[in-house]
């Protein structure tokens, strides 16, 4: 009973230390983006304590909407997988994925009228610009780390 105990905790520690590094990752980037913000938000102080509950409270919402996909996702990656699935099955990942969209976006026009009524909109444009410009630096470091 010990040793398939043991077994056991040995075939999962894989798994664990997989989780805790990619915990990690999405940690140091998300204290990247929150830096990467502020510079190019540059709130000031009576604007800062504005945006950044309402960014943390979006973000919280983001996550979990995330993490419930991710939850009830079944993967069709492959093209083998989708022809193994029933036409049903295969529409219902179709909707499912589209019903997350629709959230996400539903999500992101509850904040954005929030952040709209709290602040100049002018602000309100350079986080959206901030937005994307940090998506693209982020994929171009991602780039330059898997060359070297």
């Amino acid at each position: 009973m010990k040793n398939l105990l043991a077994a056991l905790l040995f075939l999962s520690l894989p798994f664990f230390v997989s989780a805790q590094h990619n915990k990690g990752r999405n940690t140091e980037i998300e204290a990247y983006k929150v830096s990467y913000l502020k510079e190019k938000l540059e709130l000031s102080p009576e604007e800062a304590k504005i945006f950044w509950p309402i960014y943390n409270s979006w973000q919280a919402e983001q996550g979990a909407l995330r993490q419930e996909r991710r939850k009830n996702m079944i993967s069709f990656r492959k093209t083998t997988e989708i022809e193994e699935l029933s036409d049903t099955q295969v529409e219902t990942l179709i909707n499912n994925e589209l019903n997350f969209k629709q959230k996400d976006l539903n999500i992101e026009r509850k904040y954005y009228n929030k952040l709209k009524t709290s602040l100049p909109i002018k602000t309100v444009g350079k986080y959206y610009r901030a937005e994307q410009t940090f998506k693209k630096e982020l994929l171009s470091r991602y780039k330059d780390t898997k060359k070297s």
